[in-house]
């Protein structure tokens, strides 16, 4: 059962279109409930208000069902009250807020008894709150992980804002505006698709057809010279009336909380003062909706409007404040329309034309940008809903006005601030500033795995087992992930009695659960805890790039309650790319060419293409631009152009020998951090890179500052080439294209040290005697003079191994000097080597200053080409 489970489960990200779509429709169909109840008991109050005295019918009907609806909320869910964007916001940032289906049923009903009270607050927020609360509640039916629920959530609350209005591209736009700030493709495809969805079975049910609201569209006299200086009055305006308003909010909340009244009470009172007001005043204003409608359509005279835009703005607060469930969306957008409408009047007088139910229009989108600080959503929800394009450049102008203004007197949303005014700051603090929290499966994951291959043999895989502390191996095939075994599986192959010869493509898991290198912690522990499982593969399409265990990530805690951590450059910025192109990621691995020198870049890129040929891997050639550490890497302007031409030449010679090469540029503080934050982002399983045999200038450095580094710290295989004054001179003044012909490298010489060459030496000679056209290869093993008879059965292994290796004759020749650098060295420039290669651990390269450093010494006194090879880190 659990294997059909995790083999259901494994699409996840298909059938998030499945979920999206489900999701739109379950919004809708709810948005298209709230409407229509809101509007039966509504009417009926309306109806009331006609046949009996309004003064008495209207507070009556204020008090009973605000209070109705707020014991409703306060004995069934207190995550009801207000809009419920706040909500939304505090749920997607994992604070503890309920949304689930309880929470969404007891909006809907408390929202239409709310508002058929006569409280001036609107459906679109709770529709908003109702969309996410059951999209959450699907994403606890359906098992998904906690980013694609977040992202599911907001989804639901797009699918619910587009319903509400009638407008998709508004609601995906406040999806990246103000919940998610998320344009990742998952993200926007589920919002575009839910808000669609949404906005049809609104627009379908809702009485309504696909077209949108075509009797407010066709209005004449657009924007005009002249009336740019009204619009930006407009924006002014709106920019100081929508901070007031905001301050407004947070100053009746307060207030109601100090009356220390029960919310029933409170929402009660809100709806018998909203009664009261609105039987002391014109019948246009019984009716919310009724009113906007008359306020953009013109109607109504400049008193009427002048009036209900005081009157709008004080119920608003009173209504909000007692906690009532309902949205602020409807109230911006007729307090946005009455004082759009007034400046349109002004101009009228002013300049003896216009029209002021443009104002109106624009005036709507102005206010709400200024209280919602979604400029953007502002423009496109105010398009949608007039489908006008003349109004888009006044509704930019005004837009960004009142934004601006807005902003600066307060900064931050007002649902920003409602929340942090329910106590949810210094979580939110500790939340972004927690490292946990921040890492990624790249940060956590072991680069360096242990693999097996696919026809390995049961009993082959038995031992290896028995050889390993590991009680998992990832199934690798041409260095692609075919699939992942376990002790566990050995076990069920040894109950079933197979065969030792049986491979263990019989007995693995194929197509296991991956990782990918930018999935949050949160997932890494889901799909952990989903599966039961104690270690995942992290993979970038099919190729394996690193693993995690359980035993990783507490790893990680334990550095982070200790203080310690790996990043790299905490005490300086980051590095910054500027540049770069990718090739298809084909190979089986990648080898990174670190861009210092041009004048050695052909025959680096010469030896790279031999290497990348021989083990299929893809080339990524870097250039690292070092700046002061008082300036920004992100802020620093650099000249690139030389740089992108040399790259280019660089991808030129990776097309015609069909390798897919990457660049890259980046600027950092220190080069050595720009190659090895490359390193880890990049995936790199080899550095090839150039260096100069020059003293350094710190006494304490065996290579040069960049070079020890990389020696130090790159996980990776290090190739250092030192190319010798013929290489040089050959090398410079030459081409790119120079890469494909062979170099003049006849006679090798490795040497060794006491033993066997590592395997990593005798891994990468067939590639580098690639190079050559008709190589001959010498081995030496260096001895004191006063030994008599040398034990040279090392050097016999060597040669015999070499033989195996490249398929070619080698000769071994036993050398004798008091300096194993010296007899190296003499024996070089004896015999005219052209190639000098010697192997050596990270201890061997940098260890031995006391002894003198045996790998320094012998490529700085070599006078030919000098390869030191050292292996991947532990």
């Amino acid at each position: 059962m659990l294997n059909l489970i995790r083999q259901w489960l494994v699409p996840r990200r298909r059938l998030a279109i499945a979920e999206a779509c489900i999701i739109g429709l379950v919004s809708g169909f709810s948005a298209v409930l709230l409407k229509h109840s809101i509007g039966w008991l509504g009417s009926w109050r309306i109806k009331a208000s006609l046949a009996l005295p309004p003064s008495l019918v209207l507070p009556i009907f204020g008090l009973s069902l605000g209070i109705l609806g707020g014991v409703i909320v306060e004995s069934l869910a207190l995550e009801a009250t207000g809009s419920g964007v706040p909500q939304i916001k505090g749920a997607l940032a994992q604070f503890p807020i309920a949304l689930n289906l309880r929470v969404a049923l007891v909006k809907l009903l408390s929202s239409v008894l709310s508002m058929s009270a006569g409280l001036t607050l609107g459906r679109q927020g709770p529709t908003v709150h109702i969309g996410a609360a059951l999209a959450a509640q699907f994403t606890r039916w359906v098992p998904t992980s906690p980013e694609h629920r977040r992202q599911m959530i907001a989804a639901g609350a797009g699918a619910g804002l587009a319903a509400g209005f009638n407008a998709p591209l508004a609601s995906v736009i406040f999806i990246v505006e103000e919940l998610l700030h998320d344009v990742s493709n998952l993200t926007l495809g589920t919002a575009i698709l839910a808000s669609f969805i949404g906005a049809v079975v609104s627009r379908l049910l809702g009485g309504g057809s696909l077209d949108l609201n075509l009797e407010l569209t066709n209005f004449p006299d657009r924007l005009s010279a002249p009336e740019i200086p009204f619009y930006l009055l407009l924006g002014i305006l709106a920019g100081l009336l929508g901070a007031l308003f905001n301050q407004g909010i947070l100053a009746s909340l307060s207030l109601y909380q100090r009356l220390k009244l029960i919310l029933p009470l409170r929402i009660g009172l809100a709806g018998m003062i909203c009664g009261l007001s609105a039987s002391l005043l014109p019948d246009e204003f019984r009716n919310n909706s009724g009113l906007q409608q008359l306020l953009i359509t013109g109607d109504a005279s400049w008193q009427i409007t002048s009036l209900a835009l005081i009157v709008y703005f004080f119920l608003t607060l009173v209504s909000y404040g007692s906690g009532a469930p309902g949205g602020l969306f409807h109230p911006s957008l007729v307090l946005g329309s009455a004082l759009g409408y007034l400046v349109g009047v002004g101009e009228f007088h002013v300049l003896g034309f216009g029209a002021p139910i443009n104002y109106a229009l624009v005036g709507m989108g102005a206010f709400f940008s200024a209280v919602s600080k979604v400029p953007i959503t502002a423009i496109v929800i105010v398009f949608e809903m007039t489908m006008d394009f003349n109004l888009v450049l006044p509704l930019m102008i005004t837009c960004v006005v009142s934004y601006m203004i807005a902003d600066n007197l307060a900064k931050g949303s007002l649902y920003q601030r409602l929340l942090e005014w329910k106590g949810y700051t210094s979580s939110t603090k500790k939340f972004e500033n927690d490292s946990l929290a921040g890492l990624r499966a790249s940060d956590l994951m072991q680069p360096r795995v242990e693999t097996l291959a696919s026809q390995l043999t049961l009993d082959e895989a038995v031992q290896a087992f028995s050889r390993s502390h590991h009680r998992g191996f990832p199934v690798v095939d041409q260095g692609l992930l075919v699939g992942i075994i376990t002790q566990t599986d050995i076990a069920n192959g040894a109950q079933r009695q197979l065969a030792g010869n049986t491979t263990i493509a019989q007995i693995m898991t194929p197509k296991p659960v991956t990782l990918l290198p930018t999935d949050s912690l949160s997932h890494v522990l889901y799909l952990l805890n989903l599966y039961q499982v104690s270690r995942l593969p992290v993979t970038e399409g099919r190729k394996l790039v690193g693993i995690i265990t359980r035993a990783d990530i507490i790893r990680a805690e334990a550095d982070q309650l200790s203080g310690e951590t790996d990043k790299l450059g905490s005490s300086v910025d980051p590095s910054y790319i500027v540049y770069q192109t990718r090739a298809p990621a084909l190979g089986r691995g990648r080898m990174l060419v670190p861009i210092a020198n041009p004048e050695t870049l052909p025959v680096l890129l010469r030896i790279a293409a031999a290497i990348a040929r021989d083990r299929d891997y893809e080339i990524e050639c870097l250039q690292v631009i070092s700046i002061s550490r008082s300036y920004d890497p992100a802020q620093t302007e650099v000249n690139t152009t030389n740089s992108q031409k040399l790259l280019q030449e660089a991808q030129q010679l990776g097309q015609n020998w069909n390798i897919p090469i990457h660049t890259q540029i980046r600027v950092s503080h220190d080069t050595a951090q720009g190659i090895l934050e490359t390193i880890n982002e990049r995936h790199i399983n080899l550095i090839l890179m150039g260096w100069k045999s020059l003293p350094s200038k710190n006494p304490g450095r065996i290579f040069g500052d960049i070079v020890d580094t990389l020696i130090r710290q790159a996980p990776c295989e290090l190739v250092l080439v030192k190319l010798g004054q013929k290489d040089r001179k050959l090398s410079k003044g030459t081409t790119i294209p120079f890469c494909s012909l062979p170099l003049a490298w006849y006679r090798w010489l490795v040497s060794i040290a006491g033993g066997p060459p590592s395997n990593h030496v005798l891994k990468i000679m067939p590639a580098l005697l690639a190079i050559s056209a008709a190589p001959e290869i010498l081995v030496t093993q260096v001895f004191p003079p006063s030994t008599l008879t040398p034990d040279t059965t090392a050097l016999k292994q060597t040669k015999n191994l070499l033989t195996q290796q490249v398929n070619m004759p080698v000769e071994a020749i036993a050398a004798f000097s008091n300096s194993a650098s010296e007899g190296v060295i003499e024996l070089a420039s004896e015999l005219k080597c052209d190639v000098v290669i010697l192997g050596a651990s990270r201890e061997g390269l940098l260890q031995q200053v006391i002894k003198g450093n045996i790998p320094e010494a012998v490529a700085r006194g070599v006078e030919s080409t000098v390869i030191l090879l050292r292996g991947a880190l532990d």
